[in-house]
């Protein structure tokens, strides 16, 4: 396949995704009251005053109609991750051995749900941290918040949340690919621990024990099994075992059962002229074996 067929590939299965896109954007205009609600219930639960609702304020005549929009958007991405990750999976795989494609599928499937529990566990940091940030600020300011920043609050921690929650997932492909060893990961405990609870203590709104706590504990968990997996993926590897384990120092290496007089030379092979016109045989590297 030529460069230019590759371009025109990539801009069919660009187009197909995002025809799956604006299909789920137009569900996610539909339900967009619905998701509204919801990102709102951490807000109406926060402790009020008597006669007070949860109500936001709106400053732009137009930020209601937009902020609509970006929900649709966030919902039209979710529902269309099929096709448009389809599509991405389409335009990769051809270029992929089939041992690296059984791989991308088990990864993939292990993504999506590691994303929807860091998305789970936001919402229910958000719902523990709000009430600290508003209640920490000037006293005597009535707590009604701007709707825009709001949603863009909440749909951010999701999103930093879900995404902190790929990061054993990373690990998991180094060590498959052979870049890290499940040894040298449980090497790092002491600073995966560390750090863990400085991204959780810098990401999480409340400063109590309980978000920071609960974030950097899931972290670390997650963490320690990527950690298992790698060393029994190791070990049914042979990893880190040398090849000459159990011979001394001093132990030169034996030729006595190789019959080298045996050996001839092979026949010379003759290579025909490219034929005028003919297309160039294709292979890929690891074809010649």
């Amino acid at each position: 396949m030529t460069l230019i067929e590759h371009i025109k590939e990539l801009r069919d299965r660009l187009f197909k995704a995002s025809l799956g896109v604006i299909l789920g954007l137009i569900v996610g205009f539909i339900v967009a009251q619905d998701v509204f609600d919801l990102l709102k219930v951490p807000y109406c639960n926060l402790p009020r005053d008597p006669g007070m609702d949860c109500a936001f304020i709106q400053l732009g005549p137009a930020d209601a109609f937009i902020l609509k929009l970006k929900l649709a958007l966030w919902v039209g991405l979710i529902v269309g991750a099929p096709v448009w990750l389809y599509q991405l999976w389409a335009f990769v795989a051809p270029g992929l051995h089939r041992h690296e494609r059984k791989w991308a599928y088990i990864f993939a499937a292990i993504a999506g749900p590691l994303f929807a529990a860091g998305a789970i566990l936001a919402y229910v940091v958000v719902e523990k941290g709000l009430a600290f940030l508003l209640e920490a600020g000037v006293t005597g300011v009535e707590q009604q918040l701007e709707v825009t920043q709001y949603i863009s609050f909440v749909t951010g921690m999701i999103l930093l949340f879900g995404i902190s929650f790929e990061f054993p997932l990373l690990l998991l492909m180094l060590n498959f690919t052979g870049v890290l060893t499940g040894r040298r990961m449980l090497g790092w405990w002491r600073i995966a621990v560390f750090l863990s609870f400085v991204f959780a203590a810098v990401t999480t709104p409340d400063p109590g024990p309980f978000g920071m706590t609960l974030f950097a504990g899931v972290l670390t968990l997650l963490y320690f099994i990527a950690v298992g997996v790698s060393m029994l993926n190791d070990r049914r590897k042979g990893r880190g075992k040398s090849a000459y384990e159990g011979l001394s120092d001093d132990e030169t290496s034996s030729l006595d059962d190789y019959d080298t007089d045996s050996i001839t030379p092979g026949e010379r092979i003759e290579v025909a002229a490219p034929v005028a016109g003919a297309d160039p045989i294709e292979r890929r590297y690891d074809d010649m074996t």
